[in-house]
């Protein structure tokens, strides 16, 4: 039994065995650069989302707005801020040709909406990795020991000896690949939800500024909260009381 382990199944493993340990062990290399990678992107970008909407909408104007998101390209408010901004302007300059085609509600919404897939595409990308390790890995690791298993009976019965300390040493060896793939999956599965449900955060605040900008530009002022709404109504009411 000393000689039974890693070593041994490695060792004793033929071209198959081989190719399975080298598949689970890439898988496991790319969906862990996959994991680091994107957490540490999501990690920036909730620091850029961290109180970007409350600087920029308490900005004197659009371009001192701006600045207080930074001059990183890669900030997705900052892109979403500048694509408003470049469609407003391209829709008064072509005014002429566009008036009786598309308002500019519908324009800008079309290149706010453009502006927001292109960042959500950039934050999903290597989860497609993840989700594919996380269904697969089980299923190669199995068919390891599977396969194992096979070659360690057919060991077995050409020694003549089918004894259980026989048996249960091979066996055993072939089910280190099940752990395998398990061990391997088990990570990409909950990095691929933990990397989801952050981008949901990132993406509903990209929504909700996407959804201020567009009344800024379109009417001149932004969306207020409904809390704010209430309290003017209330004041409203008060004066027409009196």
């Amino acid at each position: 039994m000393q000689d039974l382990g890693l070593s041994h199944l490695w060792s004793q493993g033929d071209f198959v065995m081989r190719a399975t340990a080298i598949i689970l062990l890439i898988m496991s290399l790319l969906s862990w650069i996959v994991i680091l990678t994107k957490a540490w992107d999501l990690i920036r970008l909730k620091k850029m989302a961290h109180g970007a909407e409350k600087r920029f909408w308490h900005s004197d104007d659009f371009d001192h707005a701006l600045e207080t998101l930074g001059s990183n390209d890669a900030n997705p408010f900052r892109t979403l801020a500048i694509a408003g901004k470049e469609a407003a302007q391209h829709h008064r300059a072509s005014q002429p040709q566009l008036h009786d085609v598309m308002d500019i509600s519908d324009w800008l919404t079309r290149s706010l909406k453009s502006s927001i897939d292109d960042a959500v595409a950039h934050m999903q990308s290597g989860l497609a990795v993840l989700a594919s390790v996380g269904s697969t890995a089980p299923f190669v690791g199995l068919f390891g020991t599977v396969w194992g298993i096979y070659h360690a009976l057919i060991g077995i019965g050409a020694s003549g000896v089918p004894t259980i300390d026989k048996v249960a040493g091979p066996v055993g060896e072939a089910l280190i690949m099940t752990a395998f793939g398990l061990a391997v999956a088990i990570p990409a599965v909950l990095g691929y939800n933990a990397l989801t449900r952050g981008n949901k955060s990132v993406i509903s605040k990209l929504n909700r500024f996407a959804h201020d900008l567009h009344a800024y530009f379109v009417t001149g002022a932004r969306v207020r909260p409904a809390s704010t709404r209430g309290d003017d109504n209330a004041v409203r009411l008060a004066s027409a009381r009196q």
